[in-house]
């Protein structure tokens, strides 16, 4: 197929751009290649990739609408994943315009494209942020996800919402994937995985927030991707028996679907760490701090509809992923 990936220079946006280019599929990258972190991390993924006969790569900001629906004109991708957002909630906090401007109005340009263009499919990431003030575990897209505690998990949200406009409207199915807690090589350096790593190999202190009590459904990269292609390849459908009288939050009768993408087995942030302090063998210096504004204490998926539609069976363990990332950033740290 021919595939237009936003983000494709993003950690997960990259990791799904290879394996679709592996299975022989034509892939359109957009990316804007913004300094939120080291621009020269995400030239090194595109390097993994860039010179492939299949890959053509666009650096644009989702924010330009014009350029964007020059490459949709050009190209006329049949599907797209869409991975390009402004991420991390805690940055919601200090600069909350550029979640608006690249996942709401950058959200906007893409459905307008995918419209205009008459794409088959739109998958795009959301977020198990989007669960917020919830307290029922696991996390289930049947429940209600109207409170959330960031601008962040706001803004993917709203995504939601802006997706089945789209579909009640002009028929175009569409999928969110909300992600939980994506780790493994080539991830982004704000992220734990890569800031404990880091400071526990230079003997400095790591922050660990609400008293390392904090449980997450760390889920590996590519256990994530394997995911998103099946989804990809099965067209969202509506669902006809959908009832308003008793409305199914995940389906709609519209081309709309709703999944958690996760790995079902919360792990305690101290196991964690544990994890990263084998593969390193070197212990941690912890720093034990209170929750930061804008964080859940815990994540936990439900994936039993990823699991009776899609046959996805995640099967990479903590210990596995770790030792996978820290091989990775040793050699590319040259440490």
């Amino acid at each position: 197929m021919k595939i237009l990936i936003t983000g494709s220079a993003g950690f997960i946006g990259a990791a799904l751009a290879q394996r679709c280019l592996q299975r022989g599929d034509e892939i359109i990258g957009l990316d804007n290649h913004n300094s939120y972190y080291d621009i020269t991390l995400k030239e090194a993924r595109l390097s993994l990739f860039s010179n492939h006969s299949n890959y053509e790569h666009y650096q644009i900001d989702l924010t330009n609408f014009k350029e964007i629906e020059k490459v949709f004109n050009k190209h006329k991708p049949q599907r797209v994943i869409h991975m390009a957002a402004q991420a991390g909630v805690r940055y919601s906090l200090e600069n909350p315009m550029s979640y608006i401007n690249s996942n709401l109005v950058g959200f906007a340009n893409i459905l307008e494209s995918c419209k205009n263009n008459y794409v088959e499919h739109l998958v795009y990431a959301s977020s198990s942020s989007v669960y917020g003030s919830n307290t029922s575990m696991p996390y289930s897209v049947r429940q209600n996800v109207d409170h959330p505690i960031s601008l962040y998990a706001a803004t993917k949200k709203s995504n939601e919402l802006m997706a089945h406009s789209y579909s009640h409207l002009y028929k175009i199915p569409t999928t969110g994937l909300r992600f939980f807690t994506v780790y493994g090589p080539w991830d982004r350096p704000d992220m734990a995985l890569q800031k404990f790593t880091h400071q526990i190999i230079k003997g400095q202190n790591i922050k660990i927030f609400n008293h390392g009590n904090h449980k997450r459904d760390f889920t590996y990269i590519d256990d994530i991707v394997e995911g998103v292609i099946r989804v990809l390849d099965k067209v969202a459908t509506s669902n006809p028996d959908w009832n308003s009288d008793f409305p199914d939050s995940s389906t709609s009768n519209a081309p709309w679907r709703i999944y958690n993408i996760g790995n079902t087995q919360p792990i305690k942030l101290m196991n964690y760490i544990e994890a990263i302090e084998k593969a390193l063998k070197k212990k941690a210096n912890k720093q034990l701090l209170p929750i930061q504004q804008g964080d859940v204490p815990n994540t936990w998926a439900n994936v039993e509809e990823l699991k009776r539609e899609f046959n996805y069976q995640p099967n990479t363990t903590i210990e596995e992923g770790i030792n996978k990332f820290v091989e990775w950033f040793r050699d590319y740290y040259k440490i």
